[in-house]
């Protein structure tokens, strides 16, 4: 049987302040991308999102990013390579303790926002990130865009380097992540959402923005958590995969 996991960032708030529901979305997700306090994210936060998803057998994952809360990591900064790699090590190691603490560990690691496009071609940053993911445990699969300078690097680290889609991004025939501020960068139709989702998982293949179909083999599907309406969207993407035949399963 075909099988697929799910994934999506949670823990994304600050303080008062919260953008994702992170209690109902543990509810349909298999793994969860959890904030380490450099794009979102804070101490209780995070320690709150690893005991829900320990609870709840969902497998936590570092989200690395850009120190940049302001602008939610998805700024574009250049960062020196041997402080990236320090960051990386430093934002795995912070979010380790709280999912030890709840009984777990950190199974994986995967870049956010402009930190997770900027990997995807440049490899002295590439490079860096796995450096930090090697510095901080040699053993965690790292989650990126297929064909990604990141994913080659770190299959040559040693690292498993896991591939995932987006059914509700739009994507460059090049399979590429269509840049955000330009139209139709993101998905926002149910229906269209369901339909690639299954699409991406029994098949393999995804419609580009240009309406063209290409590859696109991954072995965990993104759900965004921070759109309107999102956790019921994420039980109907779960609920369609089933009724087609899918599995949904962690990787990790």
């Amino acid at each position: 049987m075909t099988s697929i996991d799910l994934n999506a960032d949670l823990g994304e708030g600050f303080g008062h302040w919260t953008l994702t529901d992170d209690e109902r979305l543990l509810s349909v997700v298999t793994s969860a991308n959890v904030a380490c306090g450099f794009h979102a994210g804070d101490a209780p936060t995070m320690r709150r999102v690893c005991e829900l998803a320990a609870a709840r057998g969902v497998r936590i994952g570092a989200q690395v990013s850009y120190r940049d809360l302001a602008g939610f990591g998805r700024r574009a900064m250049d960062v020196p390579p041997a402080e990236l790699t320090a960051e990386v090590a430093y934002q795995i190691g912070a979010l380790e303790v709280f999912a030890r603490a709840a009984g777990t560990r950190v199974a994986y690691v995967k870049p956010h926002g402009a930190l997770y496009n900027r990997v995807v071609r440049d490899e002295e940053q590439a490079r860096a990130v796995v450096d930090g993911v090697v510095l901080a445990d040699l053993t965690l699969p790292v989650l990126g865009l297929p064909g990604s300078r990141l994913l080659e690097l770190a299959a040559k680290a040693g690292l498993p380097a896991v591939e995932e889609a987006f059914a509700d991004r739009a994507y460059t025939d090049e399979g590429t992540l269509v840049a955000r501020g330009q139209e139709g960068a993101l998905v926002t139709d149910p229906g269209a959402v369901l339909e690639r989702s299954v699409d991406l998982a029994r098949n393999g293949e995804v419609v580009a923005l240009s309406g063209r179909r290409i590859g696109m083999r991954a072995r965990s599907l993104c759900l965004h958590g921070d759109t309107p309406g999102a956790v019921d969207l994420a039980r109907q993407v779960r609920d369609a995969l089933e009724a087609s035949g899918v599995r949904v399963e962690a990787f990790a």
